[in-house]
């Protein structure tokens, strides 16, 4: 039976929607996160060696996520969505099969190298999808229920992985997490892709990136929508890996530190939940989210009690609210046949803002309190939001 026209969309929207939930959740459905640090530990690599392995992660993708933004402008988005998870779970394997230091490091190559295919890709498949349908406008109510099913399945994947380390121990770890990677691979394959591509020899991946720089240099709109997302995101992205020190520091039992770290989630996975309303915040009320959220992390990571960590909690969902709201005016101001290049490009400058993140901590925690080091680094998202309203003073004027 044929649907009415005005369903034809409705139904393509379901489609489509319920497909990124599900790859969602399954991506980060990997009952290994837990505890892949303590399989590096067990296996007997020193700290050193551990560290080397993060580090071989992180450049595999600072690498790659610029290349693997301008690929995906020129083949199939849909397909390197797909390839990317068979990439992890061949790296969670080799873990588990054969747990030697070079295997972890493959492994890491493998990971880095599969998320890097689909930072950018994600984002620009579902964005002109929903445009192709004439829903451009759910964007970012949509993105936001995705990271939203994101954050349930490292919870519910962290919930699991104690009952399954203690009936299998590693082995029974990692084959979850690799069929949780090849059920993520069998979802992208469900997405629709209606994107017209170049013609095979009409356009290069190296011609598709060369344009999408060009478009930034050119227009000060997409630059700056650019800079806003590393400006937004990198900050509390490196700030999450220190919350269980600043938890600790509060004085609660050690046995309370997950609770605590749960509760700080859960007000993350409310943020996503938000953003389709606070999408209607204009620049002056994206300025005021920023700030408010930055003087709740301020005072809340100072307070050093329970409250204080429920205030760094509530910082934390607004910050992810104006991080998805920063990948909505991205995505507003770029060119389709650019998309997945420049979200790339944008998804970069995070992870360098992460590191330099991760280095500044380091050097003001040699001598200061977690709760010191959490409320200095919430003056980024004050100046942040400062240039956000001078910006729209500025635009306002005659």
């Amino acid at each position: 039976m044929t649907l009415p026209p005005a369903r034809v969309p409705a139904t393509g929207v379901r489609r489509l929607t319920a497909t990124l939930y599900g790859y969602s959740f399954l991506d980060d459905f990997v009952l290994l996160y837990p505890v892949y640090a303590l399989l590096f530990a067990d296996t007997g690599m020193s700290l050193w060696q551990i560290s080397s392995l993060f580090a071989l992660w992180s450049i595999t993708g600072v690498l790659l996520e610029v290349p693997s933004g301008a690929w995906a402008d020129t083949v199939s988005r849909r397909r390197l969505l797909w390839i990317g998870p068979l990439l992890t779970a061949v790296g969670f394997g080799l873990w588990v099969a054969t747990p030697a230091y070079w295997a972890f490091a493959v492994g890491f190559v493998l990971w880095g190298a599969g998320g890097a295919l689909g930072s950018g890709a994600l984002e620009a498949l579902v964005y002109d999808e929903l445009d192709r349908l004439g829903a451009a406008d759910r964007y970012a109510r949509v993105m936001g229920r995705g990271r939203a099913a994101r954050l349930v399945g490292t919870m519910v994947s962290a919930g699991l992985a104690g009952p399954a380390f203690a009936l299998g121990g590693y082995p029974v770890v990692g084959a979850a997490s690799v069929l949780a990677c090849l059920l993520t691979a069998a979802t992208a394959t469900r997405f629709p892709e209606h994107r017209e591509r170049p013609e095979k020899g009409e356009d290069s991946w190296a011609t598709t990136l060369r344009a999408g720089l060009a478009e930034v240099r050119e227009d000060r709109s997409v630059r700056g929508a650019l800079l806003l997302v590393p400006a937004v995101a990198a900050v509390w992205g490196a700030l999450d890996e220190y919350t269980p020190l600043l938890v600790r520091d509060i004085g609660v039992a050690e046995a309370t530190v997950p609770y605590l770290i749960l509760l700080i989630w859960a007000a993350v996975t409310a943020g996503s939940l938000l953003t389709g309303p606070a999408e209607r915040l204009g620049t002056t009320g994206f300025a005021v989210l920023l700030a408010a959220a930055a003087l709740a992390l301020a005072v809340g990571a100072a307070a050093g009690s329970v409250a204080g960590i429920a205030l760094v909690g509530l910082a934390f969902g607004g910050f992810q609210v104006a991080e998805v709201l920063a990948d909505v005016r991205l995505q507003h101001r770029i060119d389709e046949s650019r998309r997945a290049t420049l979200t790339s490009v944008a998804s970069l400058g995070t992870e360098l803002a992460t590191v330099a993140t991760f280095g500044l901590y380091a050097l003001l925690g040699t001598g200061a309190a977690h709760g010191t080091v959490f409320a200095v680094l919430a003056i980024p998202y004050l100046v942040t939001a400062l240039a956000l309203a001078g910006a729209r003073v500025a635009t306002a004027r005659p």
